[in-house]
């Protein structure tokens, strides 16, 4: 074996059998000096919220139709963040979710803890504003609670005041009812269940330069009300502070971040949040067009009452973010780690990174406890893999990585795919295809997959031997095969294959990734039956790992 080899598998061994295993090869933030680097998360979560209660700290995103939804992570620094749970097992009502429905679901939540529970609102655009609790955030979470039903209610963000009063701010989506940029409040009943009386506006950003003004987050800081909210759209808006003394306003509004001189665009949506030591600072996101939507943390200082937000260069109240910044203050040293990536799918629970494009069914597959998680065909006629809802897939996790994984392949039809895939508005793959007694390796691509258009095919490799197995009437043609895909600036995707795990051939081109529907590209595994002959096949995936 070649010293190359053996290094390569010396490593791989550490990083899965050490403490090592939670910090992701691709990226980390901690610059490991006492200093940070942003982003903190350079993956898509959309829209976060965060939430400290005593010196843990929650954040929750955007998950759209992805399930499971709702991603719970945890800190203690807000630097190094863990996914550790999600909050939502399946999206309602069950019967329109259980296909794929890009782009709608949950938008926005927001997380708060009252009173011994931790409470999380988002808004379907298409149902209405849903709620959910908990009393332990890494536990089980409420069945979703319908708190106002419609359509078009976005972004919801309630408080509790002092005086045993609670509230709600929500906006509107223009998709669904014609009207946005509208901030309005109403109030709630004191056990978060149930809006009443009529919502008020409070903010109308249709009359001035503050147009698409969404996402609102709703706080009290002596004696005043704030809302901060986005405004300008999400790759070259801004941040936005209001404030009254009265909760139904008239709000006084000032822009407190902006791009400015650096190269983070639409740096806004996120959350305020406060540490035991007294410091200030922002969580909210960058767009990154096939990346997703980023996490960045930036300082926050009070001045004459309002938030200003990164580096005010020019004391003028408004800042802008930063690139490096020391890391917030700890009461004791914080282990480094990162929302997981890389798989070896050796215990009953498959990696919190994975999710399906619909509400999971059995047929999608299942994690075993035998070293592979194995997927079934998912078996249907269909023009492309946009309609597809047992796509199993995680986040881009880097700006540049390698992901490579070892697959078996046991198809019992004609014409059964499987293989690894890059996904998105656009989409391309290179997969297993079944072809008689033998097997080839192609490529396909797909552009605007939206907008039901083809895949287009490539037959790179013909005629690959596999091996029969029996099993019931039709027996499995099986084969082993290493897939990677590495990633480069500009989400450029390149592809490769190996027959042996040893020697990879790259094959010809390059494929850019393109975001999907409010969400960044995925990358993941899948396997098909579309001629809707035989017995379904399976892919049965070893592991999945993800470096530089």
């Amino acid at each position: 074996m070649k010293i190359r080899n053996i290094i390569t598998l010396l490593l791989v061994s550490f990083y899965v059998n050490s403490g090592f295993a939670d910090v992701s090869q691709a990226y980390n933030p901690d610059l490991g000096n006492g200093y940070y680097q942003n982003p903190v998360i350079h993956a898509d979560y959309s829209d976060p919220d965060v939430v400290r209660v005593g010196d843990d700290f929650y954040m929750t995103a955007s998950s759209f139709n992805c399930i499971p939804g709702i991603p719970i992570l945890h800190s203690k620094d807000l630097v190094n963040w863990d996914l550790v749970n999600y909050a939502l097992k399946e999206q309602i009502p069950a019967g329109f979710y259980d296909k794929p429905q890009h782009g709608k679901g949950v938008w926005a939540p927001c997380i708060r803890y009252n009173d011994g529970i931790y409470y999380i609102y988002w808004g379907d655009p298409d149902f209405g504003i849903y709620m959910i609790t908990a009393t332990d955030p890494l536990g089980e979470w409420s069945k979703p609670h319908l708190v106002k039903e419609g359509k078009g209610m976005i972004d919801p963000t309630p408080l509790w005041d002092d005086d045993g009063k609670a509230y709600m701010a929500y906006a509107w989506a223009a998709s669904r009812i014609g009207i946005n940029s509208i901030i309005v409040m109403n109030e709630m009943t004191p056990d978060g269940k149930s809006l009443t009386g009529n919502p008020v506006m409070v903010f109308d950003g249709n009359e001035g330069a503050n147009h698409t003004v969404e996402g609102p987050k709703l706080y009290k800081r002596d004696s005043c009300y704030y809302i901060f909210a986005p405004a300008g759209g999400v790759e070259n808006g801004w941040q936005l502070a209001m404030r009254s003394k009265n909760i139904y306003g008239p709000y006084e509004s000032k822009v407190v971040m902006e791009q400015g001189s650096t190269s983070i665009n639409g740096p806004h949506q996120g959350a305020w949040v406060d540490t035991p030591f007294g410091e200030n600072w922002f969580v909210h996101f960058q767009d990154k067009g096939a990346y997703g939507r980023i996490i960045h943390l930036n300082p926050l200082k009070w001045e004459k009452g309002w938030p200003v937000i990164g580096i005010d260069k020019n004391g003028d109240g408004c800042g802008e973010p930063v690139s490096k910044h020391k890391k917030p203050v700890t009461a004791s040293k914080v282990t480094n780690v990162t929302p997981p990536v890389s798989d070896e799918f050796n215990t009953k629970n498959p990696g919190k990174q994975w999710s399906w494009h619909a509400n999971y069914q059995s047929s999608f597959g299942f994690p075993s406890n035998m070293g592979f998680m194995r997927l079934y065909s998912y078996r249907d006629t269909i023009t492309n893999l946009w309609e597809v809802p047992s796509l199993f897939l995680q986040k881009f996790p880097a700006e540049e990585f390698t992901a490579t994984t070892k697959l078996r392949f046991a198809s019992k039809s004609e014409g059964e795919t499987a293989g690894l895939l890059v996904m998105g508005w656009d989409y391309a793959y290179l997969a297993l295809e079944r072809n008689g007694d033998y097997f080839d390796l192609v490529y396909a691509s797909c552009k605007d997959a939206e907008q039901k258009n083809p895949e287009v095919t490539e037959r790179l490799v013909k005629d690959i031997k596999g091996k029969y197995m029996e099993g019931g009437k039709f027996p499995s043609l099986n084969l082993d095969i290493w897939l990677r895909v590495k990633v480069s600036k500009d989400a450029v995707c390149r592809y490769s294959y190996s027959l042996d795990g040893k020697k990879y051939k790259e094959i010809p081109g390059e494929f850019k990734a393109r975001q999907g529907k409010w969400i960044g590209a995925k990358l993941g595994l899948f396997i098909l039956n579309p001629t809707l002959r035989g017995d379904n096949g399976w892919l049965d995936i070893d592991w999945f790992r993800v470096t530089e």
